[in-house]
């Protein structure tokens, strides 16, 4: 369901990421691994559509990211990093918002909505300007509106960020619950995130892939040492 073939960013001189490939069927969860600055971000805005390749190639479900656009996107729900939104509005009037750029109307909205509130515990949010919420609360608005039009493909960076444990164990539920309809990829530099809900992992540093397996098999990669390390004193600092 996501096809990413020697893909490449160059910023001016730096490259960010270098002739990343990957692939995820439909039922896993990939988790994207590595330490900040390592290119999870600049990746996943890319397989989105959100940032064009320097070079290589992505596709979702089948389409061309770069050559059909549009029809990629369809079946992309995308949380970025930060989950931006129109702050002003409440969390009811943003959803509502998204839904209909999506294109739902009437009673197909008015459902979209509410699944997407309730399956995110925003009950409580729901007629608040986005701009007074939390951080963990706008994370799990910025979740609710990547899973409103139930699409194929999921792409969350760092979903789990700023959220408590209750509210992490909550999330972590709703991916395990989403995944065997779903292809998805979780960037993460939380090993014990990729152990709760990945089916397989891929470490990436200085914008290069370093393994792909499961997490027990990375874990028990001696080479890989060094990574897991700059990784687990992220960790530690966060």
């Amino acid at each position: 369901m996501i096809e990413v073939q020697e893909l490449s960013k160059a910023f001016g001189e730096f490259l960010a990421v270098r002739e990343i490939s990957l692939s995820v069927k439909k039922g896993e969860v990939l988790g994207f691994l590595g330490p900040n600055g390592a290119g999870k971000t600049t990746t996943m805005r890319m397989i989105s559509g959100f940032l064009e390749p320097t070079s290589g190639r992505v596709q979702v479900c089948g389409h061309d990211v770069r050559d059909n656009p549009l029809k990629a996107k369809e079946c992309i729900g995308y949380l970025p990093e930060g989950s931006p939104a129109y702050e002003e509005m409440t969390v009811e009037a943003f959803l509502r918002f998204i839904a209909e750029v999506r294109g739902f109307r009437g009673f197909d909205q008015d459902q979209r909505v509410r699944t997407s509130i309730r399956r995110l515990n925003l009950e409580e949010a729901v007629g608040r300007p986005i701009e007074v919420l939390s951080k963990g609360f706008r994370r799990r608005v910025g979740l609710a509106q990547a899973i409103l039009h139930d699409p194929p493909v999921l792409i969350l960076d760092e979903p789990t960020d700023g959220l408590d444990p209750n509210q992490k164990h909550q999330v972590r539920s709703l991916i395990k619950e989403m995944a065997p309809a779903k292809a998805i990829i979780i960037s993460t530099h939380i090993l014990e995130e990729v152990e709760a809900v990945c089916s397989r992992a891929v470490i990436i540093g200085g914008g290069r892939v370093l393994a792909n397996g499961t997490a027990a098999e990375l874990k028990g990669d001696k080479s890989l040492d060094e990574a897991f390390r700059s990784i687990t004193s992220q960790e530690v600092a966060a």
